[in-house]
């Protein structure tokens, strides 16, 4: 039986027809992919892979690794640069996505690939170390949580301890060194927490961040949400890999959602909101005010 479904430059192995297998976003991804819309390369490991991993004591099937990274190899290609190059690095996304929609209840690890000599190459390549190091930040904060279960705000506190040090108020408005000092504060919290330092190999960042959007389908929202919305609980998650695109990366790139009908009202019209020089988490998270898309 085929595990993972990849995607990119053209052609992909599934279909949108395969929302039970790749769940909505993987289904969706895929028939992207066919119809040449310029999807970022990716591949997306099966719900049937996420039950028997949930089945089986939460251990990952025999020859998972051997075909993640024949995958992942996939991916590497597409894309033009390697996960773990410390000159060209491959960042990715890594996200859950059931065949019915379940909003804001599973989880999401972004900019997975970074590690103390990766992030040296992003800084060098962009010519931004901001940018290089608030990808940094933001990973070890979004891996602490989702695959550690240390909670956010326990860096989210460093973060507000930082800002009013230096007198300001929004998180825009700390510079290069501001994100240095605060991606050693976050490991520091992170090796204190956990007895270990932050992982340093992108292939064990992946297996981890890829168990636990697993793990993810049995947390207690997500347990709560099937119930209130009747929802069957032996359907499971499926996870997507994709190649990293920054909304972060200058003043004239952002982070946006849209939806075909308001989401407050059900009024059929198009909604949408974004950010400027931020991610994808930062709409969701509330930490700015996004600004309305308007139609046109």
């Amino acid at each position: 039986m085929k595990h993972i479904f990849s995607f990119g430059k053209g052609r992909a192995d599934g279909t949108g027809a395969m929302k039970t297998l790749l769940g909505g976003k993987g289904a969706g991804l895929a028939e992207m992919t066919k119809a040449g819309i310029p999807v970022p390369p990716g591949f997306t490991i099966t719900t049937a892979v996420c039950r028997e991993f949930l089945r089986n004591g939460k251990k990952a099937l025999k020859g998972m690794d051997a075909e993640l990274r024949a995958n992942l190899r996939k991916l590497e290609a597409a894309a033009g640069r390697r996960l773990g190059d410390p000159e060209h690095p491959l960042l990715v996304s890594v996200r859950s996505g059931a065949e019915i929609s379940m909003p804001g209840m599973m989880d999401t690890i972004l900019n997975l690939g970074l590690n103390d000599r990766t992030v040296l190459g992003l800084a060098q390549e962009s010519g931004d170390e901001r940018f290089a190091y608030d990808c940094y930040r933001r990973f070890v904060m979004m891996f602490a949580d989702v695959v550690m279960g240390i909670d956010k705000k326990e860096f989210e506190k460093l973060l507000e301890e930082r800002k009013h040090d230096r007198g300001i108020s929004a998180d825009i408005q700390l510079g290069a060194e501001d994100m240095k000092v605060l991606v050693g504060k976050f490991q520091d919290h992170y090796r204190a927490r956990l007895g270990k330092p932050f992982p340093q190999d992108p292939m064990e960042q992946l297996a981890l961040a890829r168990d636990a959007v697993f793990e993810s389908w049995k947390s207690k929202r997500a347990v709560e949400y099937r119930r209130l919305n009747r929802i069957r609980d032996d359907l499971g998650t499926a996870c997507t890999v994709q190649a990293m695109v920054f909304g972060n990366l200058g003043d004239d790139s952002g982070t946006g959602v849209g939806f075909t009908r308001d989401p407050s009202t059900g009024e059929n019209r198009f909604y949408g909101e974004f950010l400027l020089k931020a991610q994808g988490e930062d709409v969701v998270a509330g930490v700015r005010t996004p600004q309305p898309i308007a139609a046109r």
